[in-house]
């Protein structure tokens, strides 16, 4: 019998485990200890972390409609510097998207070093102001977070659609462009009408027993014990099928036979710690943000067979038209420092966690498969906070961000939309709650306590990390499968 351990309402838990030691990543840390830092640093302090551009909603557009990008726009932003090379591998997908966006069509750029206010002053918009006639609704950037930072992509996606593609090769940028054009073209599409959930739960474990019970089973089983939507699961609230590997049946080989199936499903999400180096190690590049499985005995050494890495995605796997949702730590990319709250008071003094920010290698696989890559990826950037599956206070799951992406996408919205309606507005909401409570002009009472302000940059700092790669104008066709 498995030796489940529950998660501790107390502790914040990180779905990630070091390569070296077999054990978390980041232990689990008491809010209270957090709490007792935050509540030592001024509101002057604490207001200085946030700005302005993090609090925008949703701006509303009079007469258009999002899914049309003729009406909506669509965008790609380069980075003032990029290559002939990887412009040349994106033309196709370039003049298909001209086509559908028409006048609201546009390609831009991006200036070394700037910051989003200074990109909008420069393109004649504003916080608030979204009009796909000046800056379309819909915007692909290209390049590394070297070249084009995370932040810029995290404040971008309040208010727009966005998406990125970062590839080392001009060609993975080519067949990227190739495989999303043939998705859109062609009569039937490889994918069946189906979402395959696979989630690890290990002995022992209070983040994947949380992550296992408290995000998938909701959303594969629905929840009775709760009132509203997460009473119904979210495939047959679209008319899909589905398939659920989960605790013993999450393998690796289980995994491996998802991708190579005749058939790939529509929709794959999966939940499980993701592999974390030390800064500069030889395969962080490689491996970091790579989901452990099931194989994996317990706390102690992990081995190359344990885990699921960008080499082992084979040359004969389908995942051509398939959307992937992986929750797991670094399980989109890796920023450069630790943008963790223990550092808030010292943020100068914050831990390297790699010599550069990079996007992570398997979905960059993903992406540029040679028989055809998947849509879109949908991952975490930086650790995967126990935070956005159920919050401190919260007597359950609180996942209708992961559960309205998921009906949204297997729907057919477009990937983009989907998730800036999601994530990007709860992380708008929570920096706006973190502002008002930190502000010198706020009422009295309304100030947070250190705990609760704990749980809400938590919250806010997940919400934010959530980030698309790929073109954020796609979508699942839904009218071609069975």
């Amino acid at each position: 019998m498995e030796n489940i351990r529950d998660p501790e309402p107390d502790l914040i838990y990180f779905n990630g485990i070091d390569t070296d030691t077999g054990a978390y990543a980041t232990p689990p840390i008491p809010i209270a200890d957090l709490a007792k830092r935050v509540e030592s640093l001024s509101n002057d302090s604490l207001g200085a972390v946030w700005t302005d551009e993090e609090t925008r909603g949703i701006a509303g557009l009079l007469g258009t409609d999002l899914e049309y990008l003729d009406q909506a726009g669509w965008g790609i932003i380069f980075h003032e510097n990029a290559s002939e090379a990887v412009r040349a591998a994106l033309a196709p997908l370039i003049d298909r998207r001209r086509q559908q966006a028409g006048s609201r069509f546009q390609i831009l750029d991006y200036r070394q070093g700037e910051q989003v206010r200074e990109w909008y002053q420069r393109h004649g918009v504003w916080a608030g102001n979204v009009d796909p006639e000046r800056v379309p609704f819909y915007l692909l950037l290209v390049g590394p977070p070297t070249e084009i930072p995370f932040d810029f992509q995290y404040l971008l996606s309040i208010e727009y659609a966005v998406g990125r593609l970062a590839f080392q090769q001009s060609e993975d940028y080519a067949c990227y462009a190739r495989s999303v054009i043939a998705y859109e073209e062609s009569a039937a599409v490889d994918t069946s009408k189906e979402i395959v959930y696979w989630s690890t739960r290990h002995p022992g474990d209070p983040a994947t027993t949380l992550s296992n019970s408290l995000l998938v089973r909701p959303l594969a089983y629905g929840a009775d014990s709760v009132a509203g939507a997460l009473k119904q699961p979210v495939h047959t609230a679209v008319g899909y099928g589905q398939r659920v590997y989960e605790g013993g049946e999450a393998t690796k080989g289980a995994l491996l036979g998802v991708l190579a199936a005749e058939r790939p499903p529509a929709l794959l999400f999966t939940a499980s710690h993701g592999m974390i180096y030390h800064p500069g190690q030889p395969k962080q590049r490689t491996d970091q943000g790579g989901l452990l499985c099931q194989d994996w005995p317990g706390h102690g050494r992990v081995r190359a067979e344990h885990y699921l890495a960008a080499g082992d995605i084979p040359e004969s796997a389908r995942v051509h038209g398939m959307v992937a949702f992986l929750f797991a730590c670094c399980g989109a990319g890796t920023p450069t420092k630790d943008q963790f709250l223990r550092d808030l008071a010292t943020p100068d003094q914050a831990p390297m966690l790699a010599p550069q920010p990079f996007v992570a290698a398997l979905p960059q696989r993903l992406l540029s498969h040679p028989r055809g890559a998947a849509l879109a990826v949908v991952g975490h950037v930086d650790r995967a906070y126990s935070f956005s599956i159920r919050p401190s206070k919260a007597t359950g799951a609180q996942i209708l961000p992961f559960r309205s992406s998921l009906g949204f996408i297997l729907g057919g919205t477009r990937v983009g939309m989907a998730l800036m309606m999601q994530f990007g507005q709860r992380f708008a909401a929570l920096s706006a709650q973190l502002l008002s409570s930190v502000s010198p002009s706020a009422a009295e009472g309304t100030r947070l306590s250190g705990v609760d302000l704990v749980q809400c940059w938590m919250e806010r700092n997940d919400a934010q990390n959530y980030v698309l790669l790929g073109d954020p104008a796609v979508r699942i066709r839904t009218e071609t499968m069975g």
